[in-house]
């Protein structure tokens, strides 16, 4: 069988690297993108080098980041704009391979196996990378590179930043098994602490305890590290321009009023769906899930989710698939207080899929050529100057501002 050579691309503090090319009057200061400043909620989603020499960590309330670096800049995430960067080192990358898998936003695995003849070994390939992505788009990456997966992602992780690191087959041992059991891929918190308490402390110590020992104490999960530890790893790189490199993107909201009656669900649902589509047209996307979450008075909430037939980004099918979830979920023993919308499964705009006899393509085409016409009414004389008439209902609730709040979840290794 052919020695593979995959990579692992990892651009550094991405999102906060990408602030400082527009902010340049940042440069040499501490900056963090996360949360919402002004109102002081929310978590660092990502902090520069200089913010993490002061200890600032993804995952720390804002509060606490500015305590323990006082002069820390917090910019609010600007999603659409590091959609861009990716979609640009994507296209890097497709220089070397078309065998791309994002792993989120910032990374992604390369299997560069078939351009070694013509581009050079993988180590070379990885210089070449990392130099074009200085010189085009202004930000340095990290890059494993090894003949699987796993060591392909530790080696990216292994020197930060800017930095390339080999994982071969004849050096890995050396590498990798002395490093900490956490660094490797699916190891968390409560994972370290169980392993800690049987002994195992590095990835050796792993990949030497008995595969059978690690079932009877993780169950499937001991096999899967036990086979990662050992480079036993054979999971393919998935070809590109299928996957989209973020697993969903929601938006929710607090309403102002507490929602009496499904009138009022269907225009927050409405709002927030319109918000989520716009987002997914713009990059790029169609969604196969729709998901809602719905919170009560008193705080009981709960996700209900559905599996579309066909893939959209049309606002109609996104906000009605939204409300029939809603309706065939709730009894209305008690007010709603808090509502979301999530599109999930996201595929590339365009993605190939059967349709069947039922399907009205002629008013799907309607529906999304009204949506991209309206994109581009926003766009140009500003968010309100066009409005559902369902909006109109209630002045109060439709001025729900559902077009800052957006998150964005990474894909999983699985």
């Amino acid at each position: 069988m052919k020695e593979r050579t995959i990579l692992h691309s990892d651009i550094n503090c991405c999102y906060a690297a990408i602030e400082h090319l527009h902010h340049p009057e940042l440069s040499g200061k501490p900056v963090a993108v996360g949360g919402n400043p002004e109102e002081r909620h929310g978590i660092i989603l990502t902090a520069d080098y200089i913010a993490k020499k002061f200890g600032v960590k993804t995952g720390m309330p804002l509060w606490q980041a500015k305590q323990i670096c006082p002069h820390l800049t917090i910019l609010p995430p600007r999603m659409d704009l590091y959609l861009r960067f990716s979609r640009m080192a994507h296209e890097i990358y497709a220089e070397y391979t078309d065998l791309q898998e994002p792993y989120g936003i910032d990374e992604s695995w390369l299997d560069v196996t078939d351009s070694a003849s013509l581009k050079g070994d993988g180590y070379k390939i990885a210089n070449e990378i990392s130099r074009k992505m200085k010189k085009e788009l202004g930000i340095t990456v990290s890059i494993g590179v090894s003949f699987n997966k796993i060591f392909a992602k530790l080696g990216s992780d292994y020197k930060k930043p800017d930095a390339i690191t080999t994982m071969y087959k004849e050096e890995y041992k050396q590498k990798a098994w002395s490093l900490p059991v956490k660094d490797l891929l699916y190891v968390g918190r409560s994972t370290e602490k169980k392993l800690a308490r049987i002994g195992i402390h590095t990835i050796g110590e792993l990949a030497q305890t008995q595969e059978k020992f690690l079932i009877s104490q993780f169950g499937k999960v001991g096999s899967i590290l036990w086979t990662f530890a050992n480079g036993y790893d054979r999971s393919p790189v998935r070809r590109e321009n299928v996957q989209a490199p973020i697993k969903s993107i929601g938006n929710g909201t607090t309403t102002p009023r507490d929602l009496e009656n499904s009138e009022d669900v269907k225009i927050v649902l409405y709002i927030l769906a319109e918000s989520v589509a716009t987002r997914l047209r713009e990059n790029g996307f169609s969604c196969k899930v729709v998901e809602i979450s719905i919170r009560n008075k008193e705080l009981y909430s709960f996700t209900r989710q559905h599996k579309l037939s066909r893939a959209t980004n049309i606002t109609r099918e996104i906000a009605e698939e939204a409300f029939r979830l809603f309706q065939a979920n709730y009894d209305w023993r008690l007010p709603v207080r808090s509502v979301g919308v999530r599109a999930s499964d996201l595929v590339a705009d365009g993605y190939y899929e059967q349709l069947d006899l039922f399907t009205d393509v002629e008013q799907r085409e309607k529906m999304k050529k009204m949506d991209e016409t309206v994109d581009v009414i926003r766009k140009r004389f500003g968010f309100y100057s066009i409005q559902r008439g369902l909006m109109y209902q209630d002045r109060r609730l439709s001025a729900v501002n559902a077009r800052e709040e957006h998150t964005v979840h990474p894909h999983s290794f699985f």
